[in-house]
């Protein structure tokens, strides 16, 4: 069963629901456009914790039933069982209404599950909508049309799929629901693009993006593709990560793409920021510079994309992204190089330079020395008591940029800040919440040294924090 990707007129009321006594349970929608059938218990779930949160990134629209049950296994810790919600932006063509939800029923641990069609950008603030969303611990975007999902930006809607993770739920999607469930969303609102379209010309028309409706913890500066190597686009999401750059999307100067195939490829990716790949292979892209050429109806030339093949049963560590075990592809004049899908992998290359914190070093006059270091540098630590502080001295001339990037563990919310060499604050990065990474950025005006402060605002423990410092 698929879903249809047009976009066709709104309609003026929402179509009439068949009700199979004991298999579905359909309401009254509250808004003419919003449809809604649920499978399985007519009562959600209560209770006052889960053990999320967990995403599922599918290559097409249908559920993947390796990586949904460890997604929910990962939710409600191994017990009891859960709600799931399937959003969805158009009705099946052909076949069962709720294609989603027939396989999340077939899983363990599922109490519920609720498929919401909406059609119309004004159906995010349906009342009836939001409270399934908020009630469910897991909320699937079924493939289809990602134009329709980013239109939710800014909604109720869009806080309601947040509340599911926040609250130690999960969030995930196949096809047009893969694409939105990355910080940068191809939108494909001007049409779908092609490789050769979108190498030849980057700034293609039909290449547009939305960013900030989601934001999943330690997944940040990534841009998601689907039906990945059955559709041969490796090319065009190559051209999404050096637009990405180009344009300043992504918060470090590099940007990474996520291409999952077709046919039953997933990742699963737990609260840690751990992903393991199912079915079929997937692939990380990454772009660590500017391109040598990123211009409109210019075509593409970036050199040295490191790419990692992700076959079934690997894992991919989003915290703490690897430095090795890439194969590297270019583009010139708009000519990628042969064989995207598979090389030999790196194995001697260049591992950052690291300082482990030392004890104590909770002032900056005892700041750990991390002047010496070239960049890329991972200064690491733990923020082991509560208001604790950590001080790292680093160097910067004048001019320079400092790029800085922690992974915060879900022990503590830790706070970041550059100081200057008399201890005043430059900029700082203080995002809410416990495991919740913090960035920032600073353009040195005067050489010398600077400090690296990561404060414990809340909690504390024994889990290490990273913080990953670029210069350029």
């Amino acid at each position: 069963m698929q879903r249809t990707t047009r976009r066709p007129r709104l309609a003026a009321a929402a179509a009439a629901l068949l009700v199979l006594p004991g298999l579905l349970i359909a309401a009254a929608p509250a808004h003419a456009a919003a449809a809604r059938l649920r499978l399985g218990n007519a009562t959600d779930v209560s209770r006052p914790s889960w053990q999320g949160p967990a995403y599922t990134m599918n290559g097409a629209g249908a559920i993947v039933p390796g990586s949904m049950s460890r997604a929910i296994d990962d939710i409600r810790g191994g017990a009891g069982s859960l709600d799931v919600v399937v959003l969805a932006g158009s009705a099946p063509t052909s076949g069962s209404k709720t294609p989603e939800c027939d396989t999340v029923m077939t899983l363990p641990g599922v109490n519920s599950c609720t498929t919401w069609t909406l059609t119309a950008t004004s159906d995010a603030s349906n009342a009836q909508v939001n409270a399934d969303v908020r009630n469910a611990e897991f909320v699937y975007f079924a493939g289809g049309d990602q134009c329709r999902y980013t239109a939710w930006k800014g909604t109720a809607l869009e806080a309601s799929v947040e509340s599911v993770v926040a609250k130690g739920g999960g969030s995930g999607g196949g096809s047009a629901g893969h694409h939105v469930n990355s910080p940068i969303v191809y939108d494909a609102c001007n049409g779908s693009v092609t490789s050769a379209e979108a190498l030849a010309n980057p700034y293609d028309r039909s290449i547009t993006f939305t960013t900030g409706l989601f934001t999943w913890n330690h997944y940040d500066n990534v841009v998601n593709d689907s039906h990945f190597v059955a559709r041969d686009r490796m090319g065009r999401l190559m051209a999404f990560v050096a637009r990405s750059i180009k344009d300043g999307l992504t918060s470090a100067g590099s940007a990474w793409g996520v291409g999952v195939e077709e046919g039953g490829g997933s990742l699963h990716i737990d609260k840690n920021g751990l992903a393991t790949a199912y079915g079929k292979n997937s692939y990380v892209v990454l772009g660590d510079h500017q391109g040598e050429q990123v211009a409109a109806r210019r075509p593409l030339t970036y050199t040295g994309y490191k790419i990692w093949k992700l076959t079934p049963g690997t894992t991919f560590d989003f915290a703490n992204r690897p430095t090795c075990g890439y194969y590297l592809r270019s583009v010139t004049a708009g000519a990628p190089d042969p064989d995207l899908y598979d090389g030999t992998p790196q194995t001697t290359c260049t591992a950052p330079h690291a300082l482990t914190e030392s004890e104590p070093n909770d002032t900056r006059d005892r700041a750990d020395d991390a002047t010496t270091l070239t960049t890329p540098a991972a200064l690491t630590g733990s923020l082991a008591t509560s208001g604790d502080r950590d001080y790292f001295a680093i160097h910067l001339a004048a001019g320079q940029r400092a790029d800085v990037k922690c992974d915060v563990p879900d022990d503590y919310d830790a706070d970041v800040y550059l100081l200057d060499a008399g201890g005043g604050n430059l900029t700082r990065s203080v995002n809410d919440g416990a495991g919740t990474d913090e960035t920032l950025t600073h353009a040195a005006t005067t050489t010398g040294t600077y400090y690296l402060e990561v404060a414990a605002y809340a909690g504390s423990g024994p889990a290490g924090y990273t913080c990953n410092v670029t210069t350029a």
